[in-house]
């Protein structure tokens, strides 16, 4: 399974690679929403883990509703320490808050994938 993760913090992003890594994952990641709008074209991910407050013109939510419009089943896992505007999770999706321990999202990519 497919991971993209999408993570402006570095550390954050390297414990979240190297967790999803050892749970037996290929997981590729980027930084922002152009970097992670890159790998939507290639149709690369199986569940999509986006920070919610990143860099640029895009945020996590936005993302998630791109993937979605071309991939309307994908997963999806939101996680943010701090939002400006109110969750909105769609079905298929789940929330994490953060700070969150790497082993959270492993969890929830098992229960998405059911």
């Amino acid at each position: 399974m497919r991971v993209l993760l999408v993570e402006d913090d570095p550390l954050i992003r390297e414990f979240v690679v190297e967790a999803l890594r050892e749970e037996g994952y290929e997981v590729i990641h980027a930084a922002n929403g152009d970097q992670a709008m890159a790998w939507c074209a290639r149709g690369a991910a199986d569940v999509l883990v986006t920070d919610v407050k990143l860099p640029g013109k895009m945020d996590g939510w936005q993302i998630a509703e791109r993937y979605r419009e071309r991939y309307p089943g994908l997963p999806v896992i939101y996680a943010t320490g701090f939002s400006p505007v109110s969750p909105r999770p769609v079905p298929g999706s789940a929330y994490l808050t953060k700070p969150y321990h790497p082993d959270d999202i492993v969890k929830a990519i098992k229960e998405l994938a059911r």
